[in-house]
């Protein structure tokens, strides 16, 4: 029997089989029935990748209920802003956030509060205590798979229908897309409270009765160590990951040769790195595009025929389109324009926010990602940047992922994040933001290298900042927001004029 295998480091092993999630998933539900919950309650999971996660995850939906996985770097005020918005009446939690679960549950008035494994402080209660639970409770919900919601990712509010996520998994995991079969070992380094990894990963692994490794948090010895200790085959990863495969001379000091398929998401991956992680891991390194709204998968490279820089192909029964900004006229190939797709992935909506769901979803079905990419003639579809992270140069827009991509083939430079900083002339000035490789390094030199290779309106104008290193998300996408509010802070304190 394959086992389920979730680990929070490489020493742990601890370990859970299909049969035994079966057993436990079906008296977690049962537990919580007993308790009072029903169908459409909403229940919180506020914790890192962890063994019981897929039993309160999967026990949640059988019972009925719908599951709201939360970010464990929230604070608790955070916390409590979406245990409010989603409509949470039960959390669970490890005990390192036991505290700030409670505290965020007493914002929102939330009285059940349970930590998974065995608590150490008062006003919550023990995740065993649901387990022993003999299971009689437990009746399977009847559901609409079209309307009903079973997951609320944050932190937008998205709806996700047992219809979306069933749809998508199927999707994403047919053959050419997702090389995956019962013999795999696939890496858990993504955090399941993000879609990505909660479809990619806690779903597809499920679907295929594929052995699961995870890791709580990235440490690159660590990482490199999993890898090699539980030959793992298939490694859903982010740029950030996959820069420092490329890179990264620790890389070389390991036996990473089980690896056989490599997707990179989340964000774009320059051809470069792309390329080089390629050569460097001898396997098939490719790409893919989705959000959250999508469930979240809409384009794949096909195992083995991946083209370098594009996120791939339609996945089966989806519908795409690039349309201009300005006209949302539809655009021939190699025209760069909003992406847009249409298929049964497609969320139901944004939670209390019709609003914001009618500005998403045309009345057509399209939905709008706020992306700029292009697709060519084959079909393979390249994404060039977040429409609101694009940046305008008197009038020029200037992708940072362009110039990113650019500043990654530098050799002396480790990892780069590339904003744009207000200006009063020009509007905004792109600024790179670099940590070093060499230490012999000079801002010159990069702002040289760039205009030799770039138009005018691309070069460094806003200059270039050396820093430990780049803020990213738990998913990492490199969060631009906290580096330009702090740029926006500076401009306030030289100018008069607010900005």
């Amino acid at each position: 029997m394959n086992i389920i295998y979730f680990q929070i480091d490489a020493a742990t092993g601890r370990s859970y089989t299909y049969a035994q999630i079966k057993v436990l998933m079906k008296k977690f539900a049962s537990a919580l029935m007993r308790r009072g919950l029903k169908k459409g309650d909403v229940v919180a999971v506020y914790s890192p990748n962890i063994p019981e996660y897929p039993i309160v995850f999967f026990g949640t939906i059988a019972a009925g209920a719908t599951v709201t996985t939360c970010n464990p770097l929230y604070t608790a005020k955070e916390l409590a802003h979406q245990l409010e918005l989603s409509g949470a009446s039960h959390i669970f939690t490890v005990n390192l956030f036991a505290e700030k679960a409670k505290e965020a549950a007493a914002l929102s008035h939330i009285s059940n509060v349970y930590v998974l494994g065995s608590p150490t402080g008062d006003g919550i209660t023990s995740f065993q205590d649901l387990l022993a639970d003999d299971g009689s409770y437990y009746v399977p919900a009847k559901i609409n798979p079209r309307e009903d919601v079973a997951v609320l990712p944050f932190s937008s509010g998205v709806m996700l229908t047992h219809y979306n996520i069933i749809s998508n998994v199927s999707q994403a995991a047919m053959k050419p897309f997702f090389n995956v079969d019962t013999d795999d070992v696939i890496l858990a380094l993504l955090p399941w409270f993000h879609i990505y990894g909660m479809v990619t990963i806690l779903f597809v692994g499920i679907r295929y009765g594929s052995k699961v490794v995870s890791m709580s948090r990235f440490e690159p010895k660590a990482f490199l160590e999993c890898i090699q200790k539980n030959k793992i085959t298939v490694a859903p990863i982010v740029p950030p990951i996959a820069v420092f495969l490329s890179k990264h001379p620790l890389v070389s000091q390991f036996d990473v040769s089980s690896l056989k398929d490599v997707i990179s998401a989340a964000a774009p991956l320059g051809k470069e790195t792309q390329s080089s992680l390629t050569s460097r891991l001898g396997v098939s390194v490719r790409q893919g595009f989705g959000m959250t709204e999508l469930s979240p998968v809409a384009t794949v490279s096909p195992a083995n025929e991946s083209v370098p820089g594009s996120a791939g192909i339609l996945v089966a029964n989806t519908k795409g389109k690039v349309v201009d900004i300005e006209t949302g006229k539809a655009l021939p190939a190699r025209k760069s324009g909003e992406l847009c797709f249409k298929g049964p992935q497609v969320m139901k909506g944004y939670l209390k926010n019709q609003a914001a769901t009618d500005k998403t979803i045309d009345q057509d079905g399209w939905l709008h990602t706020g992306d700029i990419g292009y697709y060519d003639e084959s079909g393979n579809y390249f994404i060039v940047d977040r429409l609101k992270e694009l940046i305008k140069y008197k009038g020029f827009q200037v992708p940072p992922a362009e110039l990113e991509e650019l500043l990654l083939t530098h050799p002396k430079i480790a990892d780069v994040a590339v904003i744009g900083i207000p200006d009063v002339d020009a509007g905004e000035l792109p600024k790179a933001f670099i940590v070093k490789k060499s230490d012999d390094l000079i801002a010159e030199e990069v702002i040289q290298f760039v205009a030799g290779e770039v138009g005018p309106h691309k070069k460094l104008r806003g200059g270039v900042e050396f820093i430990e290193a780049i803020p990213k998300s738990a998913s990492g996408k490199i969060l631009r927001r906290q580096l330009k509010a702090q740029e926006i802070e500076k401009y306030k304190k030289v100018n008069s004029t607010r900005f």
